[in-house]
């Protein structure tokens, strides 16, 4: 039979129950896929001759779930051509490594991904190994040469309606409306975390992209938030609906405008403390979600509690997203106490992601079924599983219900796995459901209803992305 994927993939085993998931899967199957929120670029749906030129590029060097596990076992990156420019390195050895450590993805999100995707996409029938790599990379490499392989036509094949980038305030949104204009909803999302965090080594330089991408000069807090908000407004007329935030606490309070003003001035000369730029990002938070709350209504998405690029060697080397954000526990009660006081009764949209699973059902759930302006984000980063998203479904389903909850989004860098996590989603809520509905919990009727929704109109709604259909 090959390596391939059954019918009742992921279900469970007992007949009533897998019969059940089966028929709410169906259900969700024609449904289009909205991806609000990712990190894919957008010049490869602005470029009409935009192709993926081998399998590496495609499947490997931009997948952190996949190069940081084989990182793990001391898998140098730059074999695989992570953070090695086109050219100074060669894809099929690095294939051939991938391939040859293919075992590493047994029983993992990354595993199922992947299989997914080779054998729907590409029609791969062998499970991938040193001694099968060169041919499925040769396999994989025919396709991809072909018109029905490039990213705009796997934009369609893949029924992708709305695609949400990453951007900083300072990005140019050209791309998008390109890709807009030749009917490819291709969205930004404003992500002003670099121009925030004043510490970063690269802030002055990312304050100075964006004093030319306003022509404005930029000496003091009140002037980098009339740039960010004339940036925020350039993000919306190019179609996008939500900002996203990432930030190590949960900490997001207001000082006076005279104390802003004075932690901004110490950061320009370089003389700011941690604590103080901590004080000052918290309160530039603030300012981003009263900019939501009360002046143009963009969804703010808040990615906390994780420490990011946290191996400082690969980090100085390669550069960020090489895989090595790592967890750290957060209070998300009182930490966003001052902001849902303010704003959590107001047309605010807040979408709340966490990597520690032990807040969902002690804080996130709580606060999502109380609060009218808050949704709670799809399961992220490590817990992107199958048991992860059960995890997450057992956790804040009676507490804060689904419909408090923002759906499901990819959260992807890599193009081709798009299609595949919304599958694993899909099926794993189908499983979930049908067992309910086995036990009673659940009528027949509310499960279908809830399918549909967890499938499709709980993004559509959390991301204000109702009524975007193109083609």
């Amino acid at each position: 039979m090959g390596w391939q994927v059954p019918e009742t993939f992921l279900f469970d085993p007992e007949p009533a129950v897998r019969e059940t998931a089966l028929k709410l899967y169906h259900q969700a199957q024609p449904l289009g896929i909205l991806s609000p929120h990712g990190h894919v670029p957008p010049s490869l749906l602005a470029d009409p001759n935009a192709r993926f030129l081998h399998p590496t590029e495609l499947l490997v060097r931009h997948d952190h779930y996949i190069f940081r596990l084989l990182y793990s076992q001391g898998i140098p990156l730059e074999s695989l051509g992570v953070g090695v420019p086109e050219g100074q390195y060669d894809p099929l050895k690095a294939w051939e490594i991938f391939c040859r450590n293919f075992h590493l993805f047994d029983g993992t999100p990354t595993g199922l991904w992947l299989r997914l995707e080779l054998t729907q996409l590409f029609g791969v029938s062998e499970k991938p190994s040193a001694k099968n790599a060169r041919g499925i990379y040769e396999q994989i490499q025919a396709a991809l040469d072909t018109p029905a392989f490039t990213p705009r036509a796997l934009f369609k094949k893949f029924q992708v309606e709305v695609l949400a980038t990453t951007d900083a305030p300072e990005d140019d949104v050209s791309l998008h409306l390109q890709a807009q204009r030749d009917g490819y909803r291709v969205i930004p999302t404003f992500r002003p975390d670099r121009l925030l965090q004043v510490l970063r080594p690269d802030w002055k330089a990312r304050l100075g992209r964006l004093e030319a991408a306003t022509n404005r000069s930029i000496e003091r807090y009140g002037e980098l938030l009339e740039a960010l908000i004339e940036r925020r407004r350039v993000f919306k007329q190019a179609g996008a609906t939500a900002t996203d935030h990432s930030t190590a606490n949960v900490r997001i309070e207001p000082l006076s405008d005279a104390e802003a003003e004075r932690l901004f001035a110490r950061a320009l000369t370089g003389q700011i403390s941690p604590e103080e730029a901590e004080q000052l990002e918290a309160h530039a938070l603030f300012d981003q979600a009263r900019l939501s709350a009360e002046v143009d209504g963009l969804v703010m998405q808040l990615h906390l509690g994780v420490t990011r690029n946290h191996n400082r060697a690969l980090f100085e080397r390669l550069g960020e997203d090489m895989g090595a954000d790592i967890p750290h526990a957060v209070d998300w009660t009182r930490g966003l106490r001052p902001l849902l006081n303010e704003f959590g009764h107001s047309p605010l949209r807040l979408i709340l992601f966490t990597l520690d699973e032990s807040t969902y059902s002690r804080e996130l759930a709580p606060l999502a079924g109380h609060y009218p302006g808050v949704r709670l984000g799809a399961p992220w980063w490590y817990f992107d599983s199958v048991l992860g998203m059960e995890r997450y479904l057992d956790a804040v389903s009676e507490t804060a219900t689904l419909h408090n909850t923002a759906g499901f989004n990819d959260d992807t860098r890599a193009f081709a796995s798009i299609p595949a996590r919304h599958e694993v989603w899909r099926r794993v809520v189908a499983n979930w459901l049908a067992r309910r509905v086995e036990r009673g919990i659940l009528e027949l009727e509310e499960a279908h209803r809830l399918m549909r929704l967890a499938a499709y109109d709980l993004a559509a709604q959390a991301y204000g992305l109702e009524g975007v259909r193109v083609g």
